[in-house]
């Protein structure tokens, strides 16, 4: 197997993510990758008007487009760092999920933790989704767990 400058296989495998506009985009892109390496596809607001997030509010912000994944496959929707390190806005249910056999509009929950109010205008990145693996658990009810090292210490209990 080859590799690319970047130790990368180049016949790394890429599954398929069917992408498909709602609305007329105008002037919008679909995800896209904005760097060789990159893991996370920015996502642009698809608001018709500025939406302004008071301090402290939630808004769900509607991307304009749905998806289709492989099965076995999830997106996660993820902030942007410098939304949210600049401005306090993040995604709100972070990481979110996009399950494969979701259909509908993409839609990026916001929450402004920041101390004034943030306006989303059309065509912001305002999240990122990344391409998942996923496994299903086959659920085994049991009468005890087995023992372990660490048994029931919780919080801060590794002395983290």
């Amino acid at each position: 197997m080859s590799e690319s400058e970047h130790g990368q296989p180049s016949s790394r495998k890429h599954p398929p993510v069917q992408l498909s506009w709602l609305i007329e985009p105008q002037e919008l892109s679909l995800p896209a990758y904005h760097s060789e390496l990159a893991s996370g596809m920015d996502v642009q607001a698809a608001l018709t008007t500025p939406l302004s997030i008071p301090a402290g509010g939630i808004a769900l912000i509607p991307t304009g487009f749905a998806v289709a994944l492989a099965p076995g496959y999830e997106l996660q929707v993820r902030p942007r760092s410098g939304l949210a390190i600049k401005h306090g806005v993040t995604v709100v249910n972070a990481p979110g999920t996009i399950d494969a056999d979701y259909r509908g509009e993409v839609k990026i929950g916001l929450i402004n933790l920041g101390e004034i109010a943030y306006t989303v205008n059309r065509g912001d990145r305002v999240a990122q989704l990344v391409l998942a693996a996923v496994c299903q658990a086959q659920i085994q009810v049991v009468d005890s767990l087995p023992s372990s090292q660490r048994q029931d210490g919780g919080f801060g209990h590794t002395g983290v």
